[in-house]
């Protein structure tokens, strides 16, 4: 199945956004104006996170596997997976677009971009295959001791969206030890910021990709970012992100 042809199913997505009106979206897209990232806690159970993270050998669900090592951008292995996504990871990826989109439409303003991302996902997704961008982006990381992934943006081709969530599978202190979620902010003349986010098993984290909008004294500028994974120290470590635009 091609990214053009993909659509989640209805009972998929109406799940997800009943999982999403817990949270306090005022309240997530202060943290994510204030400090590129948000935590949105409890989004997965035990169960579906187990679920997921047991598909990893399974090929039959992913077009490509990625051993970072040999690319330069860590220690560790990934999988994408392929067109239908598991129910869950569709219903999610469409569901969660809308509450990000008015967070990144907002950025954009205020960075003076011309730039409207579209309400919903599908239409999204539509602008991504007419520029050549189809094949699916969402995939599944799996660490074991010494594996860490470098300082990252997750550019798949000139269309991007801003924000995407990355889902912990594992649970800390049980599962795994060190693997710290690290996102840094290289701001303008002065020195980087980085931020450490606390997760538990069934956690998901909304961060900025590439650039977002801080306030100075002389009005909004623009900071740029990057995303990684600490050193695992010992045990096996689970993620999934969902990564909103399609690539080339």
């Amino acid at each position: 199945m091609s990214g053009k042809d993909y659509i989640p199913k209805p009972s998929a997505v109406t799940s997800a956004r009943n999982r999403l009106d817990k949270y306090d979206w005022e309240t997530l897209a202060g943290e994510m104006n204030g400090y590129g990232c948000a935590v949105l806690p409890g989004i997965l159970t035990q169960k579906e996170c187990a679920d997921l993270a047991a598909l990893y050998p399974r090929e039959d669900h992913f077009r490509s596997h990625i051993h970072m090592a040999r690319h330069g951008f860590g220690k560790g292995e990934y999988r994408y997976y392929k067109y239908p996504l598991p129910d869950l990871i569709g219903g999610l990826r469409t569901a969660l677009y809308p509450h990000l989109a008015d967070i990144a439409n907002g950025w954009n303003e205020r960075l003076g971009g011309d730039q409207l991302y579209p309400k919903e996902h599908a239409d999204f997704l539509r602008q991504c295959h007419e520029a050549g961008q189809v094949r699916p982006t969402p995939l599944l990381l799996q660490y074991v001791p010494g594996d860490f992934n470098c300082l990252h943006q997750d550019l798949y081709g000139d269309l991007a969206f801003p924000i995407q969530v990355a889902f912990l599978l594992s649970e800390p202190g049980r599962d795994f030890t060190g693997g710290e979620f690290v996102l840094t902010e290289q701001r303008p003349r002065m020195q980087s910021r980085a931020e450490v986010v606390a997760m538990r098993q069934g956690d998901a984290v909304a961060f900025a990709v590439h650039n977002r909008p801080v306030r100075g004294t002389k009005g909004d500028y623009r900071v740029t970012l990057r995303h990684g994974v600490s050193r695992v120290r010992s045990g096996m470590r689970h993620t999934v992100g969902i990564i909103f635009h399609d690539a080339r």
